[in-house]
């Protein structure tokens, strides 16, 4: 298996014997980080998000309980499962490690199998989790993200960016004359035109942290982290212009037809009295001015 189609695993123990015990293990199937206390499990989830967890539980300074209290409290860590792995032979300290949010328990001294097939159970638990998440995330016509997808992504980008003080772009895209198109040449042909639109607005928003999203009928968004409004601007006019010049097959005729959009774009720098819903209600507000001027347009404002 390629190292890139490969799970991460995130081993947290103080003792260096564990961490090589649970390498040995664990590292022909899965890409291995190691920290040796909690605080430094902390430090590492900072720059790396590994699909599974496994956390002694007594350690110096910062106990495997206190991190994942830490864990569960934030929405960049919370969905991360994790399994104790510790020498305590206790009831109580399973049952509250599992009430804290543990998926499960593996005792030392280790048992190589054991380890390997409670690792093994797990994960694919998460695979099964995100091709069900993946389905219901994604819009079954456009294969874009669909709504519910984007307000959990807009809120984790959100606090992302009051975090580290960075702004945010968004972008509101309206089919112009969906209706008189659908109605000249039918549904069926509506719904061809409605993927290409989404297929050339997500080839103009690119970068990995850009996420295009079908917000309903022929309407789209954009959401632009760490992006100022003069680049949002140059984004919003790609996809504008892509969109013009494109020429869509006519399903059974052989002809082309083409449309226009328009779009609403704004921008925050969040304080922490912002909300999404401002940057998502002016955006709003933008697209009904490109509407009300003529359309085939772009009309834009900052939120500060």
């Amino acid at each position: 298996m390629e190292e890139q189609d490969k799970f991460s695993l995130l081993i947290v123990d103080d003792e260096k014997m564990n961490l090589m015990v649970l390498n040995r293990i664990l590292s022909a199937e899965y890409n291995i980080f190691t920290a040796k206390s909690g605080l430094e499990a902390l430090v590492r989830l900072e720059r790396v998000t590994p699909d599974l967890m496994l956390m002694d539980i007594l350690m110096p300074g910062m106990s495997g309980f206190e991190v994942i209290k830490k864990l569960k409290a934030s929405p960049f860590t919370s969905e991360i499962p994790v399994i104790f792995i510790t020498g305590l032979n206790s009831v109580e300290s399973e049952e509250k490690g599992l009430e804290m949010g543990a998926v499960d328990y593996i005792t030392k001294p280790f048992k190589n199998t054991l380890v390997r097939m409670r690792v093994k159970t797990h994960i694919q638990m998460l695979k099964n989790l995100r091709t069900i998440e993946k389905i219901g995330l994604l819009d079954p016509l456009t294969e874009v993200p669909n709504r519910r997808n984007f307000d959990k992504r807009m809120e984790v980008e959100f606090k992302r960016a009051k975090r580290d003080g960075r702004r945010v772009s968004f972008l509101m895209i309206d089919i112009d004359y969906f209706k008189r198109y659908n109605d000249t040449y039918g549904h069926l042909q509506g719904d061809v035109l409605l993927k290409e639109v989404a297929q050339l607005i997500a080839a103009e928003a690119k970068r990995p942290a850009d996420m295009t999203v079908r917000l309903g009928g022929e309407e789209f968004g954009v959401l632009l982290p760490d992006t100022s409004l003069e680049a949002a601007l140059v984004v919003a006019e790609r996809a504008r212009t892509s969109i013009e010049s494109a020429v869509v097959p006519v399903v059974d005729t052989g002809k082309g037809s083409s449309v226009t959009v328009s779009i609403g774009v704004s921008s925050i720098l969040p304080n922490q009295e912002s909300t999404s819903n401002q940057l998502i209600g002016l955006a709003d507000k933008c697209l009904y001015e490109a509407k009300n001027s003529g359309r085939n347009r772009i009309k834009s404002s900052p939120v500060n």
